[in-house]
C-alpha cells in the first residue's frame, strides 16, 4: 500500500471527522511515527521487532486475514480487549467493500494476506481465510519472521500440512499455533484425563455420532469456495467436524485403519461430502464409529469411550461415567458364573462452560511468544484432524480401507484430479446475515 493510497484510504494525513475521537488519534499516531520504507509505503517504526526479539515486547501486534465469520470473531475479541496484551492493528481481506468498516475503528486495511505480511506493521498472523490459502500464507508469514496461528484447518490436505509444519520447524524461535478451542473446554479435558491417565483402562470402543451439524442450502450458496474440492478441499469433515476429529485423536489418538462409507451431496446440491460413516481400528485392538452429517436434523451429538474399567458418555451437556468395580477383561478370566457381570457405580460430572475459547487460544498465543508459555494447540498437532478428514473421504472414494498414516502424495494427487476434473455448476446467491456462533458445537 502507497503513502498516497494509504492517505487516499484513511485519512491518515489528516484527522478524519468522520472517525470516533480514539480512532482518529490512533490513525494520527500511525501516521506521524511511521516512516516511509523504500518503496514509499509506510512503515512502522517497530518494523523490525519481529520474531525473537518480539519476546521483549509488553504487547503483540496482531494482524488478521480473512474477515469473513470466524475472522469477525478473532477481530472483535481483540478490539473489546479480550486478549491481554494482544493489539489488532491490521487486518487484510480480497473483498474490499468489506475494509472501510475497520479503517473507521482505525485498523489499518490491505487487500491481500500478502500485502499484510510485507508490511511491518504486525508481529503475529491469525489466517481465517479459506482452507487452501492457509498453507501458503502461513509459510510466507513465517518466511518474513512472523509468529502465526491457523484456523482449522491448518491445511486443505496433509500433503500442505507437512509444507507448512516442516517451516514452522525449520524457524524454531517463532510460535505456531493451530485454533482448536475444544481443546480448553472443560468437558474434554475432563474426558482426555480420564482416558490418557487409564482411569477408564484400556480402550474398547470409541463412537461419536456428530450428526448436530445440518445446513440448508442457502448455507452452500452464500459463497463461491463453499463445499468445492478447488474452494475446501472437502466438505462436512474439513469444515464442520474438524473440531471434532480434533478432539477425538488428542484424547484417544490416532487409528491405525479406517473404511467409510460417504455420501457426495446427498442432502445438498454440492460436489463434496455431506454424510459419512467411518470404522476405525486401532493399534491395540480397539475399534471405533465416527458418523456425520449436515443433513440430518433433529441430529445428534453423543460421544461415548468404553474401556475396560468402564465408560464415559457425552450427551446433551451431562457427561456420565460408569465404573467398573472389576475391569472387564479380569472379571471374565475370574468369573464362574457366564452371564454375571461386575458391579458398576454411575457418577455425572459436572462440566462447567468456559468463556470465550477463541479468545483464550488467542490469548494462550500471544502468552506463548511473550513469555514462552506452552501452547494448548501446537500448529503441529493440527495434522491429526487433517489426516483423518482427509483419510475418511479418501476411503469412502476408493471404497477400500486405509491403514495409516495414510500417503499423503496419494491423496493430494486424488484432489487434484477432482480438481481438475470437476463439472460442478456452483449456484451462489445472497443469504441472510446470520449469528455465526449459533452454529458452534461442542
Amino acid at each position: 500500500m502507497t503513502l498516497r493510497e494509504a492517505k487516499a484510504r484513511t485519512s491518515r494525513g489528516q484527522v478524519n471527522p468522520e472517525l470516533p475521537a480514539w480512532a482518529a488519534l490512533r490513525q494520527a499516531a500511525i501516521f506521524l511515527f511511521a516512516p516511509l520504507a523504500g518503496n514509499g509505503t509506510i512503515r512502522s517504526p517497530f518494523h523490525s521487532w519481529r520474531g525473537a526479539i518480539s519476546n521483549q515486547m509488553d504487547n503483540v501486534r496482531i494482524g488478521v486475514v480473512g474477515l469473513g465469520n470466524i475472522g469477525q470473531i478473532h477481530v472483535n475479541n481483540l478490539l473489546e480487549g479480550k486478549v491481554e496484551r494482544g493489539v489488532l492493528t491490521a487486518v487484510a481481506d480480497a473483498f474490499p467493500d468489506k475494509l472501510p468498516e475497520y479503517e473507521l475503528k482505525g485498523l489499518m486495511t490491505f487487500d491481500s494476506g500478502e500485502a499484510l505480511i510485507a508490511s511491518g506493521e504486525i508481529d503475529a498472523l491469525m489466517i481465517a481465510t479459506p482452507h487452501f490459502q492457509h498453507t501458503t500464507l502461513g509459510i510466507a508469514a513465517l518466511e518474513a519472521g512472523l509468529h502465526v496461528m491457523v484456523e482449522k484447518p491448518i491445511s486443505a490436505h496433509k500433503a500442505d500440512a507437512e509444507r507448512l509444519i516442516a517451516a514452522a520447524e525449520a524457524r524454531p524461535e517463532l510460535t505456531f499455533s493451530g485454533m482448536f478451542q475444544m481443546r480448553v473446554e472443560p468437558r474434554y479435558q475432563k474426558i482426555r484425563k480420564l482416558v490418557q491417565t487409564g482411569e477408564l483402562g484400556d480402550l474398547i470402543r470409541v463412537i461419536w455420532i456428530m450428526t448436530d451439524w445440518f445446513r440448508a442450502e442457502a448455507y452452500y450458496q452464500s459463497s463461491n469456495w463453499r463445499a468445492t474440492w478447488k474452494g475446501e478441499g472437502g466438505g462436512v469433515l474439513l469444515n464442520q467436524c474438524l473440531h471434532q476429529l480434533d478432539a477425538l485423536q488428542w484424547i484417544v489418538g490416532m487409528p491405525s485403519r479406517v473404511q467409510s462409507h460417504i455420501g457426495i451431496g446427498r442432502h445438498h446440491d454440492i460436489e463434496v461430502e455431506d454424510d459419512v460413516t467411518c470404522y476405525m481400528e486401532y493399534p491395540n485392538g480397539a475399534s471405533g464409529a465416527f458418523i456425520t452429517s449436515t443433513g440430518e436434523t433433529p441430529g445428534s451429538n453423543r460421544f461415548e469411550i468404553a474401556g475396560t474399567k468402564g465408560r464415559l458418555l457425552l450427551e446433551n451437556d451431562k457427561l456420565i461415567v460408569t465404573r467398573n468395580e472389576v475391569a472387564s477383561d479380569e472379571w471374565s478370566r475370574t468369573s464362574k458364573i457366564g452371564f454375571q457381570q461386575p458391579e458398576t457405580t454411575v457418577e455425572e460430572i459436572p462440566i462447567p462452560g468456559t468463556e470465550n475459547a477463541h479468545a483464550q487460544l488467542v490469548a494462550n498465543f500471544v502468552n506463548a511468544i511473550l513469555n514462552a508459555e506452552a501452547l494448548i494447540a501446537p500448529g503441529a498437532s493440527g495434522i491429526g484432524s487433517v489426516e483423518l478428514a482427509n483419510v475418511m473421504v479418501y476411503s469412502g472414494l476408493i471404497g477400500q480401507a486405509i491403514d495409516l498414516p495414510m500417503d499423503s502424495a496419494a491423496w493430494e494427487a486424488k484432489l487434484n484430479d477432482l480438481i481438475a476434473n470437476s463439472t460442478h455448476e456452483k449456484k451462489v446467491v445472497e443469504v441472510s446475515n446470520e449469528d455465526f456462533s449459533a452454529s458452534f458445537r461442542k
